[in-house]
């Protein structure tokens, strides 16, 4: 069977994983949504894992993303999710086709994500990226950085700032990533709490079951529902 034919069972696979270590952390059931990284793979494939349930799809890439939602506009109820780096020049098309936006790190980048969505006419869904593991090579904000920079996103008027994203040192073991969660769920609660912030974009294929014990809402998932890439 090829990469297209298993994304049916792995997301099955995938599914009842997050299901365990939700009920695992004594979370609510459905308390973790799922996030398919479709990034690179083609719209046939997000149309398979649509058509098993999968609603919430995140893209790194702002073409890719905007050519997908073009190919797959018939789907009126796909959720999109921007998870990559964003540059000031594509928040335009970005804010038109994304629900939520996971990687705002810096002022300038709400400012123009305000401006955009002010010209939308309608509110733009966002979470602060926070580079936990103090990372030179990483995007987002710094942990001192945050609080101001929460301030700022909070201010603007066509911004709905939902939560906090992160993603943590790239390591083999699992564990060692978790004090990289704590570390952000942590810093959500300093802020508000889950009352002010309730989602937390935290968790990738080797991981998520680790960042969902420590807290995640939202796990980005691709390689282990698409294969590799």
């Amino acid at each position: 069977m090829n990469d297209l034919e298993l994304i049916p069972e792995r997301l099955t696979a995938v599914r009842a994983l997050i299901d365990e270590a939700t009920s695992r952390a004594g979370r609510p059931a459905g308390s973790v949504r799922l996030v398919a990284v479709s990034k690179t793979k083609p719209a046939e494939a997000i149309r398979i894992a649509y058509a098993a349930g999968q609603r919430d799809f995140g893209e790194n890439y702002v073409q890719e993303l905007a050519d997908k939602a073009a190919d797959l506009a018939d789907l009126s109820d796909l959720r999109w999710h921007f998870i990559g780096s964003l540059q000031r020049n594509k928040a335009k098309k970005t804010a038109s086709v994304a629900q939520i936006i996971h990687t705002v790190d810096r002022g300038e980048l709400v400012d123009e994500l305000e401006r955009r969505a002010s010209t939308l006419g309608r509110p733009l869904d966002v979470l602060i990226e926070v580079n936990v593991g103090s990372e030179t090579s990483k995007a987002g904000c710094c942990v001192d950085a945050f609080p101001a920079l929460l301030e700022h996103a909070r201010s603007a008027a066509h911004l709905r700032v939902k939560g906090l994203m992160a993603i943590p040192p790239l390591l083999d073991d699992p564990e060692a990533v978790r004090p990289y969660f704590s570390r952000l769920r942590q810093l959500r609660d300093a802020h508000g709490g889950s009352a002010a912030l309730p989602e937390l974009s935290m968790g990738m294929s080797h991981d998520f079951a680790v960042a969902i014990e420590e807290g995640a809402t939202l796990v980005r998932v691709g390689t282990a529902i698409f294969g590799s890439r």
